[in-house]
């Protein structure tokens, strides 16, 4: 666990809302100029902020990375952890959790893109912690694949199906530019789903079958 930034700022609403402010201004400024490129002048203007109140509430530039960072995760697992049930047991309790994730990934485009290129210049404490929210969020995948397919898919199946679940809304995000000229979003979705559901009726056959996947 990554010990909580220090604010010399007493009222926890307060901070909450500054830090809100920095994270939106900070994800703008990176997605111009990248973490290394930005100063923390800069960063309190994004914010509306002076200098001298910027460093109320963050003591460094990392600072801001990491709650960037961390807003960014928990922000995408808020909004699974709403439309998602994963005491489901349906194909469509699947569809609608990799739709809503795509979703999200659509919307957070920008933030994800940053987290990805800058996360590495976080101290490696900071970045376990980060990243283990994202392992937190697969495991949303993995039960819900357990529900459904125990029978069919062993653990090893299930671990990089959730991945490649993962990474296909990512690969919405990062290569967006080029694939809207072909897809809509839901056109985008309903094609991996389709995929993705012929692989496990194959693992299913096979399976009856005694054959080995």
């Amino acid at each position: 666990m990554v010990k909580e930034i220090s604010s010399s700022i007493k009222d926890e609403t307060l901070i909450q809302k500054r830090r809100a402010q920095l994270q939106k201004g900070a994800v703008t400024l990176f997605k111009d100029k990248g973490f290394h490129r930005a100063t923390t002048r800069e960063i309190a203007k994004a914010a509306g902020f002076s200098i001298g109140t910027l460093y109320e509430y963050i003591r460094t530039k990392e600072d801001v990375l990491f709650l960037v960072c961390d807003a960014i995760y928990d922000e995408v697992k808020s909004r699974m952890d709403a439309v998602i049930d994963t005491n489901e047991t349906s194909e469509d309790a699947l569809y609608q959790a990799v739709k809503s994730y795509f979703h999200v990934m659509d919307d957070l485009q920008d933030e994800v893109l940053i987290l990805y290129q800058e996360l590495k210049a976080l101290p490696k404490e900071a970045q376990d912690y980060v990243l283990n929210k994202e392992i937190e969020m697969m495991h949303l995948f993995e039960q819900i694949l357990t529900n459904n397919y125990a029978s069919v898919l062993s653990d090893q199946d299930i671990v990089l199906m959730a991945n490649n679940i993962f990474i296909q809304g990512q690969m919405w995000g990062f290569r967006r530019w080029t694939l809207q000229k072909t897809f809509t979003l839901e056109d985008y979705t309903n094609l991996q789903f389709k995929w993705l559901t012929n692989q496990l009726s194959y693992e299913a056959y096979n399976q009856k079958q005694g054959g080995v996947s």
